[in-house]
């Protein structure tokens, strides 16, 4: 249990940094890409080694869906994102999660009227996110580009979405078979995205870093050990519990941004983590957005990792 924790709690709140170590030298969409490939071959050999068995076309089908809102368009965002956005500032404006699931909750039809308390949670989170792309020089550190903000607000926003249709889907009868599909079928996808945005006309394999190589694998490799401990924290624990770790992951993302990554921490990204992870926390207390945040499908290291 407390390995497992470990594992959501650290590894994918260094899941943020490892994508920026890993985009300096390979384009993003072709680094999301493998690391999916990767990631969704290691859950499928997982998946049979058990004995569990394919899955119906309609369960491809829902898989598959999800797999393009929360691993190409979410995923991919923060990944093509962090570019242009610090690791750390990216992982807190993704902390900001539960704000557009309760969201699109509420608009959607027969949607769910969010409670007193998730409606000051969702102001504070919003407050939050203004902290962060407030121009100008604000508590000893700069604003978060408009274009950044936009590209991560339009990932959270698709992320939300895709976990809401997964939890109103019939469940799944093997998640990790799921899982499987949903990154091996955003692999192809990215791949094209990478050709279309000119990636592969810039690409230069020898210019790749080892570093980058190796977060790419961690990445694929850790990210899928830390998703396999949080499908068996869902049965052995509780799904509030598991859900946890949206307070945990942006606190050591910026820690290890500033340490390892040597991205500049001031007042404003203190302030903003104190922020987000209150509107978090209000948000979270409501039994429906918990729920919505533990289903298997919403793994946000492979975003969400994921970061």
């Amino acid at each position: 249990m407390i390995l497992a924790f470990a594992a959501i709690y650290l590894i994918w709140g260094s899941t943020y940094l490892g994508i920026r170590f890993a985009i300096e030298t390979i384009p993003p969409f072709l680094m999301a890409g493998v690391r999916f490939l990767l990631g969704g071959l290691l859950f499928y050999m997982w998946a049979r080694l058990r004995g569990e068995t394919f899955p119906t076309f309609p369960e491809i089908r829902r898989a598959t869906l999800t797999g393009l809102l929360m691993m190409v368009g979410a995923t991919g965002a923060v990944t093509w994102a962090e570019q242009i956005v610090p690791s750390g500032l990216t992982a807190l404006m993704v902390g900001t999660l539960p704000l557009w699931i309760a969201l699109f909750n509420w608009l959607r039809p027969h949607g769910q009227r969010p409670t007193q308390r998730m409606l000051a949670g969702m102001g504070v989170g919003t407050l939050g996110v203004a902290f962060l792309v407030l121009p100008g020089h604000f508590a000893g550190a700069d604003h978060v580009s408009a274009l950044g903000a936009g590209v991560l607000i339009t990932g959270c926003a698709l992320w939300a979405i895709g976990s809401l249709y997964s939890s109103h889907s019939p469940a799944p009868q093997s998640q990790t078979m799921s899982a499987a599909i949903q990154l091996l079928v955003s692999f192809p996808v990215l791949i094209i995205l990478s050709g279309l945005s000119g990636e592969w006309r810039t690409f230069d394999i020898h210019a790749v870093s080892f570093l980058s190589v190796a977060s790419m694998l961690y990445l694929a490799v850790f990210g899928t050990l830390a998703f396999a401990s949080y499908l068996w924290l869902l049965r052995a624990s509780t799904p509030s519990r598991a859900a946890t770790y949206a307070y945990v992951n942006p606190i050591v993302a910026v820690l290890l941004g500033s340490t390892l990554g040597d991205e500049p921490f001031a007042l404003r990204t203190a302030l903003t983590a104190v922020i987000i992870i209150g509107a978090v926390f209000l948000i979270l207390s409501a039994k429906s957005v918990r729920a919505k945040l533990a289903t298997p499908q919403s793994d946000p290291v492979l975003s969400r990792t994921t970061g």
